[in-house]
């Protein structure tokens, strides 16, 4: 048994050693020189925002504006994606290959030293070659199932020039997300692209200009604009406030309130933290507090349950076009013809299987209508967070062992114990913020999610973690710099 664990180790090692030859074939941002200054750093974050949003509105060349479905119309808006655009695929593939390729080290299915540069360097070459090539598979799954025009209508040419715009954006959205990680700029580019195409979404769905007809006349897109535009025209301005409150089909002031309301519980359970008292003992009387936060894993594990959930929805739809009338493909999900459009296009929504009891009640009424289904969401989504959390303390760094054996390097004891007692302390603490915080964030997501809050409760979490980790990190960098302007005065 120990000679096969050791093999399986071997080969391992054997196929992340094979990168080495490929290494400068793999696109590669090099590493700064020198610091680049914050204002600098300012720039680049926003350039390479700009280029998403371009990249965002420039339509894939070769398609077929037909009345076809889409499998992520409701999962869009979380993984910064743009239907019939560059950034048709947005950061799923790249999103999951990454959390797939830490879940693999954490748990030692990939024997990667991540402390040796070597290893570290094969270890991001890995990353980034599967990323890319999820990117080409899930592109040409993409062409292939028939989302842009069936193959022979739109030809061969046109499948094969698709599926290479789809992973050139694929190659730009890595590049631009590991120029920021290098230093050049702020945080991550994967979460300032979902951070900023969320907030776009609310907004717009706030304030669209866009008219509809709706049946009882033309109405604005927007749930403010059309609440002035109702309080004008109908001339029962107690009937126009309802329609404003309560329009279904279309954003209404209910769902914005919602929204509101979850982001600012996000921003408040933010500060939930338990401070624990260290000291130093090289720096003999020098004492400081350790923050244990409620939300301890940040947003993973939505992003984990998010990820797992949205190649669901692909694997089964895809299944489903070729055998809708296969019972083993209905198990995993049965699809319909929506009764909401938006725009030309109707969308299927999950009717039945696992795909529908894993995505949130469209309504309040259909809520009602299906509570198993309510019920079932809720413990998933609960559950999955919960599970998630703490499968991901274990494989990021950031369990009580690492943590303690943190401590013991850098000679830190909690305050009135020996430092035996370190790691007995932290597992008071970090397991049950893990397990809690995964599940006050499923909380909240189900709960924006049966408000109806503009761009789902998964969206809305993402958004305010994001932020705050965008603000940590600006605030971190404005510190360095007025600390060294201080030294050089």
């Amino acid at each position: 048994m120990l000679l096969g664990a050791n093999t399986i180790t071997t080969t391992t090692m054997k196929l992340i050693q094979l990168l080495r030859p490929i290494l400068r074939f793999i696109p590669e941002v090099e590493k700064p020189t020198q610091k680049v200054p914050f204002s600098e750093k300012i720039t680049w974050t926003v350039c390479a925002l700009l280029v998403y949003v371009v990249c965002s509105n420039i339509p894939l060349y070769g398609i077929q504006r037909a009345q076809t479905s889409d499998p992520f119309y409701w999962m869009r808006v979380i993984l910064a994606s743009n239907r019939g655009t560059l950034m048709e695929l947005g950061v799923s593939p790249l999103m999951t290959t990454g959390m797939a390729m830490q879940l693999l080290a954490g748990a030692k299915i990939l024997d990667v030293d991540l402390k040796s540069k070597e290893d570290r360097v094969l270890f991001t070459a890995a990353q980034k070659l599967v990323g890319l090539l999820v990117t080409l598979v899930q592109a040409t799954l993409y062409v292939v199932s028939g989302m842009y025009g069936d193959v022979a209508s739109i030809g061969a040419g046109n499948a094969i020039l698709i599926v290479a715009q789809l992973t050139f954006a694929g190659v730009i959205l890595l590049m631009l997300d590991e120029l920021l990680q290098k230093g050049y700029g702020l945080g991550s580019g994967i979460s300032l692209f979902i951070a900023s195409h969320i907030s776009e979404t609310i907004v717009w769905k706030a304030f669209s200009p866009t008219t509809i007809n709706t049946g009882r006349g033309t109405e604005f897109e927007g749930a403010v604009l059309a609440f002035f535009h109702l309080m004008v025209v109908r001339s029962n301005k107690l009937q126009a406030i309802r329609e404003a409150l309560y329009r279904q089909n279309l954003p209404n002031l209910t769902n914005l309130a919602a929204t509101l309301l979850i982001f600012a519980l996000c921003i408040y359970m933010q500060g939930w933290r338990v401070m624990l008292a260290v000291k130093s003992q090289r720096a003999r009387g020098a004492e400081q507090k350790y923050p244990i936060k409620l939300f301890y894993t940040s947003n993973m594990p939505i992003i984990l349950q998010t990820a797992f959930v949205s190649n669901l929805y692909f694997m089964s739809q895809m299944f489903y076009n070729q055998a809708p009338n296969s019972p083993f493909v209905k198990l995993f999900g049965d699809w319909s013809p929506s009764t909401l459009e938006t725009g030309a296009v109707t969308n299927t929504v999950p009717v039945g299987g696992l795909a529908y009891y894993v995505s949130p009640p469209a309504t309040f009424a259909a809520m009602l209508q299906d509570p198993f289904h309510a019920l079932f969401y809720l413990m998933f989504t609960l559950t999955a967070c919960a599970i998630f959390a703490r499968t991901w303390t274990e494989v990021s760094g950031s369990s009580v062992r690492d943590v303690a054996r943190h401590f013991r390097e850098n000679q830190i004891v909690m305050k009135g114990h020996r430092e035996t007692a370190t790691a007995r302390i932290l597992g008071r603490y970090i397991p049950i913020a893990a397990a809690l915080g995964g599940i006050c964030i499923g909380l909240l997501t189900v709960v924006a999610d049966y408000m109806g809050a503009i761009g789902s409760g998964t969206g809305i979490l993402l958004t305010v973690t994001i932020i705050f980790e965008f603000q940590e990190a600006f605030m971190k960098e404005n510190a360095a710099m007025m600390g060294k302007s201080s030294i050089m005065m």
